[in-house]
């Protein structure tokens, strides 16, 4: 029913949208329709926590072996999941912000797929640059371990990038703490596009899983909400699930809708190497970086291995680490609320090369080369189960799903970018809004200000 509130002396006959996900996709969209319609935000997790152990904490369970098993981290980091394949570990986000909170913050433009398809971004990417400061100014202020690798990566030729950051980067305390959420609030998270929708009126309801969409004769009329034992349904007239590259295909499955067994998670391994006090720990996570085929190299303290791989028992500020983001072959699926997904022949081939650039560098660093030691694989950019195609690109909407709920996450990814993907889910979420707009929101009513 509509509210009864007055608008411009009539009534006010917004209508109903929820957005699942409060992620990049999930926040954006909510902020963008918040006005047209009445935006109710359903987040599987409560308020982002960040972590706040300090390195001598951590030092200190790392000697203690407490963290045996990578599901405890919940214990002092209560956003971040973790699940187990054979091959990897997967890492996602779960609180407002999604996995933003828990990124980098790189501010990366990666649309080729999609401008392959017949989609120009051009004027989302252009608002998002005057919405949220996107610099490379940290590198004024990188540490000598970070310019030295610069240097290494560019004495073998490989042509090193700067990376912008989202935020206030050239203002980076450098704690090194980028992803377990930056204590100083200088790198940016969907929680700023969240809370200007919060401010103007969206609904936020926290520690709420979606189980599935709700169809009645072809067309969505709510969710079905989990809190504890309690179920409840939230009616809607669109419905805009952005609940990740793992959470998304699980909705839509419950809900009777199959999704594309060609899921992509951007493994990640790291190559590293005892430097004594390099303080590595302490620099800007990702501060530039190198495009090769299929993988990426950047340099990057990981944090996971050294809280749980047996060979990272090195002090902290006592190891320096080269990332491997691989672009990974488009196989895995989600089903039956568990994520299947394994390393094929070639991302193993592609990761075996990387790894060797790495050690290169690693040499030219000054570390000795028989002496690298390799992290955890992991992976937290999941996405690829209902990709876009020329036929579906026009609209963002696959015809499988009702005519008002759209996807607004990586799950539509044509394939794995093999790079930091937020930037470019802001701008299709951007897109996905400005259709729900002009399709389902009443047509007197006024756009949305920014």
């Amino acid at each position: 029913m509509p509210r009864p509130d007055l608008v411009g002396g009539g009534v006010d006959v917004r209508k109903r949208a929820v957005v699942v996900g409060s992620g990049a996709g999930g926040a954006t969209v909510a902020r963008e329709l918040q006005g047209a319609f009445d935006v109710t935000v359903v987040e599987a997790g409560r308020e982002f926590q960040r972590a706040t152990l300090e390195r001598r904490s951590i030092e200190r369970m790392r000697r203690s072996r407490l963290l045996v098993d990578p599901r405890l981290v919940r214990l002092v980091y209560p956003p971040i999941r973790f699940r187990r394949t054979p091959d990897m570990l997967l890492v996602n986000g779960i609180g407002t912000g999604g996995t933003t909170t828990m990124a980098t913050g790189n501010g990366i433009r990666m649309d080729g797929d999609l401008r392959a398809l017949g989609l120009d971004l051009d004027r989302e990417f252009d608002e998002i640059a005057r919405e949220i400061p996107i610099t490379t100014a940290h590198r004024g202020r990188w540490h000598p371990t970070t310019r030295r690798l610069f240097r290494a990566f560019e004495d073998l030729g490989l042509g090193p990038v700067v990376l912008p950051k989202m935020g206030d980067a050239e203002l980076c305390r450098h704690c090194g703490r980028c992803m377990l959420g930056c204590p100083y609030g200088r790198k940016w998270d969907s929680r700023a596009y969240l809370d200007e929708a919060v401010r103007r009126g969206a609904r936020l309801m926290t520690g709420s899983a979606v189980t599935e969409v709700v169809i009645e004769d072809g067309r969505a009329t709510g969710v079905v909400t989990r809190t504890k034992a309690l179920h409840r349904f939230v009616p809607a007239d669109l419905v805009v699930l952005a609940a990740g590259g793992f959470g998304t295909p699980a909705i839509l499955e419950r809900s009777g809708i199959g999704c594309e067994p060609t899921l992509f998670v951007d493994p990640v391994l790291t190559v590293a190497a005892r430097v004594p006090n390099a303080w590595q720990c302490n620099e800007i996570e990702m501060p530039f970086v190198v495009q090769r085929e299929g993988y990426i190299l950047a340099p990057y303290f990981d944090w996971i291995s050294s809280l749980f791989h047996p060979s990272w028992r090195h002090r902290l500020q006592d190891i320096v680490g080269i990332m491997i983001k691989l672009a990974d072959e488009s196989v895995g699926s989600v089903s039956g609320g568990k994520v299947h997904k394994l390393l094929t022949p070639a991302d193993r081939s592609r990761l075996d090369e990387a790894v060797d650039v790495a050690t290169e560098i690693l040499a030219g660093f000054g570390a000795d080369p028989h002496a690298v030691f390799l992290g955890t694989v992991h992976a937290g950019h999941p996405g690829g189960m209902l990709p876009l195609t020329e036929a579906s690109a026009p609209t963002m909407h696959d015809d499988r799903l009702p005519e008002n709920a759209y996807v607004a996450d990586a799950t539509l990814f044509p394939r794995s970018l093999g790079n930091p993907p937020i930037l470019t889910i802001i701008a299709m979420a951007k897109r996905i809004a400005a259709i729900c707009a002009g399709e389902f929101a009443p047509s007197h009513l006024p756009a949305p200000q920014h």
